[in-house]
């Protein structure tokens, strides 16, 4: 998808299944959530990887199994040549230094009994890189960074607004000078006016630091604004990848035909033109996922052979990546 000496990560057939079980002493295993299933997709370094999708559809559970918050059920996660998945223990901790997260979530995310010097200052007593006046001195210039008062230090999460504690969260990824950073919609909590900021601020940082950013939303907009290629997963898959305007402009799955179609456009009149792909039915259940193709129970296009074979994922154009049986028709 990319060439190899650019690429920061390679992730390759990565599935995580969550067993769901029976019985209170002895447990036993009835079935499974495909939350991911069998995915792969190239990260390279500078870029900003947008990853798109309607809410339950995995993508927050890929960001946390590729930093392996989560243990992925089979597959492979390659981050500067190393196999993640292969590491445990120490070797595993180390690497952790060079990627870090940013949660959803701000009023979850922090640690309402620590100061925020404490919770800034935590990954670098954690990983031994600084003395106990070092971290200080560090905490002080990282809100500095992110467009805080360094005299905040002494305060406690509570005592911020969801931008500001956000800001917070984005000063502690930064604590370990990282070089890749999972944004795990860092802005869908926060008032629209702060949402700019955030942004904006996130692309100050990747320009100063020449940071890595692999940025999961569902505000199409945004992640038109920020990213510069943009996968589009639906019930645990890939089912499109290309660069950010191609994959705006000349959509050739109908499941982002559909997404696409649903954005806000202001302009009346440009509005009153297009057409507006409605869904039918619901997404079905990741514990029984769709034989064939996954999205063929909402498709306007859906023959046959959608649930008899599994569409191949395929180079449609070029850098332009769909599993589609049809996908031709739209290019």
């Amino acid at each position: 998808m990319a060439s190899t000496n650019n690429v920061l990560m390679h992730v390759q057939d990565l599935v995580k299944h969550f067993p769901i079980t029976q019985g209170i002493i002895i447990q036993k295993q009835i079935g499974a959530v495909h939350a991911v299933d069998g995915i792969s997709f190239d990260v390279k370094k500078g870029e900003t990887f947008g990853l798109v999708g309607e809410s339950g559809c995995g993508k927050s559970t890929t960001g946390r199994t590729i930093l392996q918050l989560y243990r992925p059920t089979s597959g492979s996660v390659v981050f500067d040549g190393v196999d993640l998945v292969k590491l445990k223990g120490e070797d595993l901790r180390k690497m952790r230094r060079k990627m870090q997260m940013i949660f959803q979530d701000p009023y979850a995310s922090l640690n309402p009994r620590m100061t925020v010097g404490e919770i800034i200052g935590e990954p670098l007593i954690v990983h031994r890189v600084a003395s106990q006046k070092e971290v200080q001195e560090r905490v002080a210039n990282l809100l500095e960074l992110v467009g805080l008062n360094p005299a905040f230090a002494n305060r406690y999460p509570h005592e911020f607004s969801g931008g500001q504690r956000q800001r917070i969260g984005v000063a502690r990824a930064l604590a370990l000078q990282p070089s890749f950073i999972v944004c795990d919609e860092p802005i869908s909590a926060l008032d629209v006016s702060i949402q700019a900021q955030v942004v904006n601020l996130l692309e100050d940082l990747q320009k100063q630091f020449n940071l890595t950013y692999l940025f999961i939303a569902h505000d199409l907009s945004m992640v038109r604004h920020i990213s510069n290629r943009v996968a589009v997963m639906y019930l645990g898959i890939i089912v499109e990848l290309a660069d950010r305007d191609e994959l705006y402009l000349k959509p050739i799955h109908p499941y982002t035909q559909a997404l696409l179609s649903a954005i806000p456009i202001p302009d009346p009149v440009a509005d009153a033109k297009r057409r507006r792909i409605i869904l039918e039915g619901d997404v079905p259940s990741p514990v029984n996922p769709p034989s064939g193709c996954r999205f063929r129970t909402r498709c306007q296009f859906a023959e046959a052979i959608c649930a008899e074979e599994k569409p191949a994922w395929r180079e449609v154009l070029p850098g332009h990546f769909a599993a589609c049986h049809f996908s031709d028709r739209f290019v």
